[in-house]
């Protein structure tokens, strides 16, 4: 049986970087004779079986034409007489069709291991603007690989820019889209993803939410970076290096898209843009079929990231409802997401990526002052419902109030 590693697992080994796995091309077999060497097959568009032993993918050499919009409007033709290159010019990327034998020597008809060399993202030939996830593919690449100095082929980037102006992007379906972008929040830079589609003008018809804030001012005192754009890119990088939490990296992410439905009028203030983005929140994660554990600590640092910044300034009561909403008396995990998240958002603008953030250990305290009050006396009380609630509450607020008057005591001191 003629078959040759191909794609990401000969591009990552040429990389001397990590291959996460490894897919194999076959040439000259039928679906019949795979069967019989012991293969699975569990391809449903074409010809795909997995290695009974290693579990590895083994695709049969095709073919693909052209046939409708969308990543899944292809025809497929996969027959014994399929050669190897005729395989590899269907894929996207020269890096990706590179095939590689038991013996470690190359199989290259495309120049790939040149385009490494120089570390660039080129097509193969024109069919890439066939399919729309490539879009996407290249910047999860960028995302992947930008801290090598790969970059974007000025004729790829071209024809990227072609097929979001011919509208065959707007045929990638939402799980995709998320799929893709959940990949690239756990590379090593995201931004470079949101960045590549930016760039080639579908970050605006993919996120549209996330592409109106680029060009929105904020006030230079606390933001010397000026634009909100800016500014959310460098939140997102801050989280990427505070943790691989990636529900706190997409919270970084969404933060702010209130700022761009702010009253122009009062810009650069953005006075309410806290609740003013739950809506975009809302339609972004509708529209891509974001999953629930992202979704509710986005809207908690949205909604509460300027409280946390201010948090010194708050009430006790303001503080205990504050813990109320964020589920602090119950999840500590959740809390210290939605705490990393707000020092990211601090530590995102130009000029103060180093800072301290006190206010998160400020929280820490007041909240384990407040959870650690003993209720069994009100529990045990003839209070009842709602009633019972209040006096907890109060009883934590005493408590946060206490606490902060030690921490303010002590400071001082």
């Amino acid at each position: 049986m003629k078959a040759y590693l191909v794609g990401g697992a000969v591009r990552d080994t040429l990389l001397n970087f990590p291959v996460r796995e490894r897919d194999w091309v076959v040439i000259g077999e039928t679906p019949e004779a795979m069967l019989k060497r012991g293969f699975f097959e569990v391809g449903k568009d074409f010809p795909v079986f997995l290695h009974p032993e290693t579990k590895e993918e083994y695709a049969l050499a095709r073919t693909e034409r052209k046939t409708s919009h969308g990543y899944k409007g292809f025809a497929v033709h996969a027959t014994p007489d399929v050669t190897l290159e005729e395989d590899l010019i269907r894929r996207d990327l020269t890096i990706n069709a590179i095939a590689m034998l038991d013996d470690g020597s190359l199989i290259d008809p495309y120049n790939g291991q040149a385009d490494l060399k120089n570390k660039i993202f080129r097509h193969i030939s024109p069919s890439f603007c066939e399919d729309p996830v490539r879009v996407l593919r290249i910047a999860r690449f960028c995302a992947r690989y930008k801290h090598l100095g790969f970059t974007i082929a000025v004729e790829t980037q071209a024809l990227m820019q072609a097929m979001v102006a011919q509208g065959e992007i707007d045929f990638l379906v939402p799980e995709r889209v998320w799929a893709e972008t959940k990949k690239a929040l756990a590379e090593q830079t995201p931004t470079a993803y949101f960045q590549a589609l930016r760039d080639c003008g579908a970050l605006e018809r993919i996120f549209p939410e996330i592409n109106a804030l680029f060009g929105v001012p904020q006030t230079a005192e606390y933001h010397p970076e000026i634009d909100t754009g800016i500014h959310t890119l460098m939140v997102l990088e801050q989280a990427c290096l505070l943790t691989d939490d990636l529900s706190v990296r997409f919270a970084a992410l969404t933060h702010d898209l209130g700022k761009a439905l702010t009253d122009k009028k009062n810009w650069p203030h953005h006075y309410g843009h806290e609740t003013l983005g739950l809506s975009a929140l809302k339609k972004l994660c509708r529209r891509l079929r974001v999953p629930n554990e992202y979704i509710k600590l986005a809207q908690q640092v949205m909604e509460y990231h300027t409280h946390c910044h201010r948090a010194k300034e708050l009430k006790p009561s303001t503080l205990c409802k504050l813990f109320c909403s964020l589920n602090a008396f119950k999840s500590t995990l959740q809390f210290e997401a939605f705490l990393t998240a707000c020092e990211a958002d601090a530590r995102g603008r130009l000029g103060h990526e180093h800072d301290g953030y006190p206010q998160a250990n400020y929280l820490r305290a007041l909240q384990k002052a407040a959870a650690s009050v003993d209720t069994r006396d009100i529990l045990n009380s003839d209070l009842q419902g709602k009633a019972i609630g209040d006096a907890i509450f109060n009883l934590r607020s005493a408590a946060i109030k206490k606490t902060k008057h030690h921490l303010t005591t002590t400071a001082q001191d």
